[in-house]
């Protein structure tokens, strides 16, 4: 298991857990309220969710963390969060600028970010507009039960999502989407999932940094995250799934793909070898 226990929690949490993403309770059923009050007035449903989502912001704020002690998975995610921060503060200062941490959205069901309205379904993400992390704790189960169970495994998830971040930063992320503008679809989808997998290689740097001390990872972690990054390759999704392996489809990479950046990050803690788009 990762040593996290002891180690600076990030104060970069937002916790809206159990407030509902559109200012109805009860997740799935508040969006079915709505539409049901549009059909029956005549007004554009689409209307009415972002005035929901406008009284949800204004009426219910998201709350601080837990204490330290009264929630171990949130206690989890802020401490992970906060290694990151240390290894990529470091990082950067190496290089001459300053790193600008994100912050983590801790929520249920749904929730609205900078990037719009999202359900939990969508899986952890991280949106460039506001520069934040958001993470339904529920996935953690989810990504066991795909196989990808342990400590690790789950801090690879957040140190993948803050990768996005870096490349936010570092203007990787724009720089993608020019180019995506002036190819075609296959190459687009290209283009994607070199940018998904050299987010897994930042986090194998993120936990290359958090191991220096000789502290962080156990006898195994490294197989947890390997595995981890193998659970959720598009190949074995599709084939679990049932349908065939489509590549052209494929959004964040193979399983050995995943498994290869994320091995590459943890080899080298050097973000100057992650260069996806060059293999």
């Amino acid at each position: 298991m990762v040593r996290w226990k002891g180690r600076t929690r990030s104060t970069n949490v937002e916790d809206r857990r159990g407030r509902g993403g559109v200012g109805l309770a009860g997740g799935g059923i508040g969006l079915l309220l709505i539409l049901l009050i549009g059909l029956c007035l005549g007004v554009d449903p689409q209307t009415l969710f972002q005035v929901a989502e406008q009284t949800q912001t204004t009426t219910q704020p998201a709350g601080p963390p837990p204490a330290p002690g009264e929630d171990p998975a949130a206690d989890f995610a802020a401490t992970i969060l906060g290694t990151t921060e240390e290894a990529w503060g470091a990082i950067f200062a190496e290089r001459g600028a300053t790193y600008q941490p994100p912050t983590l959205v801790l929520f249920t069901d749904v929730v609205r970010s900078g990037c719009g309205t999202a359900s939990s379904q969508t899986g952890p993400f991280y949106c460039p507009l506001d520069q934040k992390l958001y993470l339904d704790l529920g996935f953690f189960r989810e990504l066991e039960r795909l196989g990808g169970p342990g400590d690790f495994a789950a801090a690879y998830v957040i140190g993948h999502e803050v990768g996005h971040h870096v490349q936010n930063l570092a203007g990787t992320a724009d720089e993608v989407g020019s180019m995506q503008q002036q190819v075609g679809g296959a190459e687009a989808n290209a283009l994607s999932v070199a940018l998904e997998l050299q987010a897994d290689c930042y986090a194998g740097v993120w936990a290359n940094h958090a191991n220096r001390s000789g502290s962080f990872l156990e006898p195994g972690d490294v197989e947890e995250g390997l595995g981890a990054a193998a659970a959720i390759g598009d190949d074995r999704l599709q084939r679990n799934s049932g349908r065939a392996v489509q590549p052209e489809s494929f959004t964040h990479g193979s399983s050995a793909q995943r498994q290869e950046w994320l091995g590459r990050g943890l080899e080298s803690g050097s973000p100057e070898s992650c260069d996806t788009f060059r293999g």
